[in-house]
């Protein structure tokens, strides 16, 4: 005999089991809120996207091997968490170069932004704002210094600078970021020519975009984003607009191999704010900048888009916190795309760090409204991350809560065969 009575199903006990979700008409907000990581955010970018746009985004320098080592890194942790600790109320604010973050993770600089999606830097600074954390503006930005002010008017600005050729045009940069009230500049110092992006070559990319028979059969499932591109505003380095030059001509000079620390040196005595040093890729350089008085060091390797091969920064950053953790501050990019690698990272020292392409996969999904999505999961994941590891503020991080699981060991000198 069967231990559980047979009975007819009841209306009301099916209508309680059949709790319909009211349809959300609206087509953007739906497919965001469905994108649970940022790769379904980058999922819904591509689909979205002309390959050229998205491949500019996604890719990186010659075989990408930089780019995918940066991302297996952070996948190759171990977390240990703790046991029986309250966390049923977590702060993940911070304090970073000088002022206030209510997450550990800030918006890294970014070029040609609008070509994403048209609402471009607009989008990323009224997100970050909104959200109570830093906006980067890059020197080859989209949109100006001055607008990015009035878009963020409240929120944190910082200024990333490339120093150019004529140095005359980076100097007037500088002076009009610390007018504006930007009270950060990134002095970037890993682009003394640019990387070898194979996919742009591939994909004829070009800036302004070009038209071609590609690019035409490429735009048809998308022409949205070419309704977008060609009803806005002309595609230009917003803030090089009264340096003269086309677009090509700017980006040939913003790349300049003479650069030296004497460079460090002028920019130090233009600008009144803190300034760090983006790019910095070895122990060395890092006790030389933290000597010479840098308010603090970026450990990066543009992403995986100069030098490929180049050292991964999450496996760089315990040397580099040994060495100058108690003298300065230290943030970290590339390679980004969970908050657990912001924890995870927050953990082996760094006191911040910064998003790059997950932040654009997010404006190319759904433009602010992308942007919003894209930091509330970040934001969701580290909050989730730290009470599974049972702890209620980033400061009780430690290296103690995570295990790097290297893939790759160098080989001792005594392997050298000649």
């Amino acid at each position: 005999m069967s231990p559980v009575s047979r009975q007819l199903p009841q209306p009301r006990e099916l209508l309680e089991l059949m709790q319909f979700k009211t349809p959300d008409l609206n087509a953007k907000r739906r497919r965001l809120s469905a994108a649970l990581t940022i790769d379904d955010l980058r999922r819904i970018a591509k689909r979205r996207t002309p390959k050229a746009a998205f491949d500019y985004t996604d890719g990186a320098a010659d075989g990408e091997i930089s780019l995918q080592r940066a991302r297996q890194a952070f996948r190759d942790i171990e977390f240990h968490p703790s046991i029986l600790r309250d966390v049923s109320r977590v702060d993940t604010s911070t304090t970073i170069f000088g002022g206030p973050s209510a997450l550990p993770f800030g918006i890294a600089p970014t070029g040609f932004t609008r070509l994403m999606q048209t609402e471009g830097e607009y989008a990323g600074a009224a997100a970050a704002g909104a959200a109570g954390i830093p906006f980067t503006l890059s020197t080859l930005g989209t949109t100006s210094i001055e607008n990015v002010k009035a878009t963020n008017p409240h929120g944190r600005n910082w200024f990333q600078l490339y120093v150019m050729r004529d140095r005359d045009i980076s100097y007037g940069l500088v002076e009009r970021a610390a007018k504006a009230g930007f009270d950060t500049l990134f002095f970037t110092v890993d682009t003394p020519v640019a990387g070898a992006r194979l996919r742009d070559k591939r994909n004829g990319f070009s800036i302004p975009p070009q038209l071609s028979i590609s690019t035409v059969v490429n735009a048809i499932p998308r022409p949205w984003w070419w309704f977008d591109f060609l009803t806005t505003p002309k595609l230009e380095f917003a803030s090089l607009t009264t340096t003269g030059g086309t677009v090509g001509e700017l980006l040939n000079n913003a790349m300049d191999p003479s650069i030296s620390f004497e460079d460090l040196d002028i920019i130090r005595s233009l600008w009144p704010g803190k300034i760090v040093i983006k790019g910095v890729q070895n122990v060395p350089d890092a006790r030389k900048l933290v000597d010479l008085g840098v308010d603090g060091l970026i450990l990066s390797n543009h992403g995986g888009r100069q030098l490929d091969r180049a050292p991964i920064p999450f496996h760089l950053l315990p040397e580099v916190v040994r060495e100058v953790g108690r003298d300065t501050e230290i943030a970290i990019d590339t390679g980004i795309m969970d908050g657990a690698d912001i924890v995870a990272s927050i953990a082996m020292g760094a006191k911040f760090t910064l998003i790059g392409r997950a932040y654009l996969y997010g404006l190319m999904a759904g433009g602010r409204a992308g942007v919003d999505r894209a930091i509330a999961i970040l934001a969701e994941q580290v909050e989730r991350t730290m009470k599974l590891l049972q702890v209620s503020e980033l400061a009780e991080l430690t290296p103690a809560h995570v295990t790097q699981l290297r893939r790759l060991t160098p080989r001792s000198s005594g392997d050298v065969r000649v």
